[in-house]
């Protein structure tokens, strides 16, 4: 029996972790006469009743957790699920403690680095570019979370085992380490202030008049979150030149890594009450779009941006 506890509320995360632990015990527990496709089979029921329990009103606004076993060919998959709205699953929690990088302004880290970039995001960028950039489902597969919270300690602590961990780490778990410094950030990478004028800006019809809003407010976000958003921008282009091979197209890493990158700030969520269905609403999607608009974008300098903001301000 394969226990598999979800917290969740990504279906797809779940989805993958169920994957694996089906096919798994297809293989392992086969008898001789068993089809070799057992575990493929089951991993099939295990998702189409995911799904069913998707679209079930009740199981998705509880608040308990949803206890469930599928079986087929004596092989059973036994697992806890419950739901978790958007607003409580990407809640951000500043960290007390300004030594570490997680939870920490990404300003205050690269001050302190004296670096453009924070060195949590080059590290884990160049392993991944060095060693999983053909890895299927990179950035959308979870890592193991006791392996992403043992990097998140070396990197608060600066311990100088961190390039020894990052060569011998799974990839997924490095990916994840890298979405959770994201994640964790006291405000988003592309700030608070900025949020609704991105979501008016990638709303714009006229290509023109989007192109000066979207470039425009790039060129308003503060130093280092623009470098490192152009630093990420251009590893996600990368990642998806392998899509052929890792199956992630640059919609896919906008997917994974919108949401992150730009979200209300929660003083604008106060009072507002989270239906179920807010996790596909449409802020959701418009925040995906934005990064997407950027992803399909030639390429961006830091510089000539900089170069056009001086422009602006001496041409009024």
């Amino acid at each position: 029996m394969t226990n598999v506890l979800v917290s969740d509320c990504n279906l797809n995360s779940v989805c993958e972790r169920l994957e694996h632990c089906c096919v798994e015990a297809g293989l392992e527990q086969a008898p001789a006469k068993r089809q070799p496709n057992t575990g493929a089979k089951l991993w099939g029921r295990v998702r189409s009743k995911l799904l069913r329990q998707k679209l079930d009103p009740q199981t998705v606004q509880s608040k308990n957790w949803h206890m469930d076993v599928i079986e087929m060919n004596g092989i059973k998959v036994e697992f806890s699920m419950k739901f978790t709205s958007r607003d409580l699953s990407l809640k951000r929690t500043p960290s007390k403690k300004q030594s570490g990088v997680f939870g920490v302004k990404i300003s205050v880290v690269t001050k302190r680095e004296r670096s453009k970039v924070p060195y949590i995001v080059r590290q884990c960028i160049e392993e991944v570019e060095k060693r999983g950039i053909e890895e299927v489902g990179i950035y959308r597969i979870s890592g193991v979370a006791t392996d992403i919270q043992a990097l998140k300690a070396a990197f608060d602590t600066n311990t100088k085992d961190i390039l020894v961990m990052l060569s011998d780490m799974d990839i997924n778990a490095i990916a994840g380490t890298l979405k959770l410094y994201f994640r964790e950030l006291p405000e988003p990478l592309l700030t608070d202030r900025l949020y609704p004028a991105f979501m008016e800006g990638i709303a714009l019809s006229d290509p023109a008049a989007k192109e000066n809003c979207m470039m425009h407010l790039l060129r308003s976000l503060p130093d280092p979150n623009l470098i490192t958003f152009l630093t990420l921008l251009e590893h996600l282009k990368r990642v998806a030149e392998k899509e052929p091979v890792n199956k992630m197209s640059l919609h896919n890493l906008a997917t994974v890594f919108g949401p992150t990158l730009l979200r209300p700030s929660e003083e604008s969520n106060k009072g507002h009450i989270t239906l179920a269905s807010d996790i596909w609403s449409h802020d959701v999607m418009a925040q995906v779009q934005v990064l997407l608009y950027y992803l399909q974008h030639p390429p961006i300098s830091f510089t000539e941006l900089k170069r056009n903001t001086l422009y602006f301000s001496t041409d009024v």
